[in-house]
């Protein structure tokens, strides 16, 4: 048992493509003693790989717990895998080849030069080619059919080949819609994939067009539904198994030579013979062990519509649970899982660090725990993988539109049936990062909310409360001196004497600095249970809500008057004002809150005309000393 982790690189973990090259992969890896790691790097949610581009996949995610890198096709930019040769991972590329490394390629152009050769036979001489030509593999398929065509004397024509866009059933039916819109040139058609050849039997027959008296057509890839279309697909094997298997195998040869030549294998495919190409029909293969692998298909498949309900009502569902916590996972077919959240926002190319924010099942003391992304996932989750029994672990990017939040790590079976990107952790990852952005919303528009309604009760400069607050807690206390017996409040309205002066002397900066700092010492001296609050300009009141004492009210403005009469620093110079205070008390006056004031406001007016007249009336001395 040797122990390595070899990581493989792929667009989608799971599906009838990727997913059966990590299922073969993870077999032969497990045959010499190994453990695979599945890593994708689209971000969750992608639809297909065709469309998505091209990932923009950067970080360096558990190189530090990897003794090398596969790497499918469309899964990462070149510079990637030169970057991963430089930090001295071994890399080896699958059905695609990158300058410097080792690859394993699918044999395409034998297979699909048997393919044309058996067409042939049946008399066709007019075949069509239909594929993505963007892709090396399918470019590689083309290659096949033209060496074919000249092999048996015949030449290929420029009307004959329809690049459609995609591998899939989308881009089949474009090619059929183009084949009949040319009045059928072709007498037989050749795709690029067994989906596009789906997509092409199913528009064709929609027109009107019969397989395989009316046109010929054969696939590549032989997948699931191959064998069951009507009529069954003639399609070219590619085995997965062994593609995963040569590339492991590879790999381990260069981890003990990582200094040797570049080296380029090769997996034969075989033509698979059916119904589509014209030759007698064969019926299925009925047998009790397909009967059975059909049924738990059928099972596989209402378990995954199952699962998909539950992940929508657990992570989207009006609820309080944070999905950081992953306890959702119990709803999946992945029975562990960690979380780690990006802790800054560093450039995506630097080893940044991961917090681990939540783990599946808890007890690993996980959460909490930093990381650098070359060292995630933590190590006890491969302990939690049976590799024997088809087992892994995989990490998907947790990204949406707008923010890239981190990497969800799980451990589950591969995923070798499925359509690609419709397996678990590709959709797990987009619920996620969907319940995250929720969240992220809901906070900031309850802070948003938070801010307008502190606006509409608070004064902008100070923080103090406004006319509007004030108001309600004056109502309050109005409210609690009619229950309670002998309960009585008092209100104090305060003016600044020589305001003005200060603003005309050293300016409106000055004179904020000046009402900011009379509000702290306002908010000191008061009670928790009190109420500060700023009506405009130089004016201010407090409610003193509860008196414990008769009298309490002129004790309480005397230490008010002597704390704002001392004096200001402001602009390197001491300032001083005076102060107005007028009282008026709850069981002196019969009104509501307005009367209070009214009377409060009278009562300063009072005060100020008395300081006027005597040696008690404040000043302001604005000075630069």
């Amino acid at each position: 048992m040797t122990g390595r982790t070899f990581g493989v690189l792929s667009p989608f973990v799971g599906g009838d493509y990727y997913g059966a090259i990590i299922a073969g992969a993870n077999r032969a890896a497990v045959a010499g003693g190994d453990r695979l790691l599945a890593l994708q790097t689209l971000d969750p949610g992608s639809y297909t790989a065709d469309r998505s581009g091209l990932p923009d996949y950067r970080r360096p995610v558990a190189w530090a717990r990897l003794a090398g890198l596969i790497v499918l096709a469309g899964a990462v930019h070149e510079a990637y895998a030169r970057s991963a040769r430089e930090a001295g991972l071994p890399v080896v590329t699958v059905g695609h080849q990158m300058t410097g490394c080792s690859a394993v390629l699918a044999d395409n152009t034998s297979g699909t030069f048997a393919a044309v050769s058996h067409l042939i036979g049946h008399g066709h001489q007019r075949i069509a080619f239909v594929g993505h030509l963007d892709h090396s593999d399918v470019r590689e398929r083309h290659k096949g059919y033209l060496s074919a065509l000249s092999g048996h004397g015949l030449t290929a024509s420029p009307e004959l080949l329809l690049d459609c866009g995609d591998n899939h059933e989308s881009g089949g039916e474009m090619a059929a819609d183009r084949l009949a819109g040319a009045g059928m040139p072709a007498t037989a058609v050749v795709c690029g994939t067994d989906r596009n050849a789906v997509g092409l039997v199913r528009r064709l027959g929609e027109l009107g067009r019969t397989i395989p008296d009316g046109v010929a057509v054969v696939g590549f890839d032989d997948i699931a539904d191959a064998m069951y279309m009507r009529p069954s697909l003639s399609t070219v094997l590619q085995p997965s198994d062994d593609i995963g298997a040569a590339a492991i195998a590879l790999l381990a040869e260069l981890t003990g030579n990582p200094g040797g030549p570049r080296v380029v294998r090769r997996v034969p495919t075989e033509f698979v013979r059916r119904d589509s190409c014209g030759c007698p029909p064969t019926g299925l293969p009925v047998t009790e062990d397909l009967t059975r692998y059909l049924f738990g298909q059928v099972n596989h498949l209402q378990q995954t519509l199952d699962i998909q309900h539950l992940l929508g009502v657990e992570l989207l569902g009006a609820h309080d649970r944070d999905p950081r916590e992953l306890r959702w996972l119990v709803r999946t077919t992945a029975f562990a899982g960690c979380l780690g959240l990006w802790r800054d926002s560093v450039l995506p190319s630097l080893d940044t660090e991961l917090r681990i924010e939540g783990e599946y099942p808890a007890g690993h003391d996980l959460v909490g725990t930093v990381m650098p992304v070359s060292e995630f996932p933590p190590p006890q989750l491969f302990s939690l993988a049976d590799a024997a029994a088809g087992e892994a672990v995989f990490v998907v990017p947790i990204r949406s539109a707008t923010r890239d939040w981190g990497m969800l790590a799980a451990v589950g079976h591969i995923q070798e049936s499925t359509p690609p990107g419709s397996e678990m952790m590709n959709h797990s990852g987009a619920m996620l990062a969907a319940a995250l952005d929720r969240g992220a919303m809901v906070t900031a528009l309850r802070e948003q909310e938070q801010q307008l309604r502190d606006a509409a009760l608070h004064d902008p400069l100070t923080g103090l409360p406004n006319r509007v607050l004030l108001a309600d807690r004056m109502s309050q206390a109005g409210l609690r001196a009619a229950r309670q017996s002998g309960h009585r409040f008092a209100v104090l309205l305060l003016d600044l004497n020589g305001f003005k002066a200060v603003n005309d002397s050293l300016g409106h900066a000055a004179g904020d600095v000046l009402l900011i700092e009379v509000a702290r010492r306002l908010t000191g001296l008061l009670r928790e249970s009190d109420t500060v609050a700023r009506l405009g300009g130089d004016e201010f009141v407090v409610l003193l809500d509860g008196l414990p004492a008769e009298g309490a009210e002129r004790l309480v403005r005397d230490t008010i008057a002597a704390r704002l009469t001392e004096p200001y620093v402001i602009d390197g110079g001491r300032v001083t004002v005076g102060v107005s205070i007028g009282v008026a008390l709850s069981d002196e006056t019969g009104g509501g809150a307005d009367a209070l004031l009214r009377e409060a406001d009278a009562a300063m007016y009072r005060a100020k005309v008395a300081s006027r007249a005597g040696s008690s009336s404040g000043s302001a001395h604005p000075s630069t000393r």
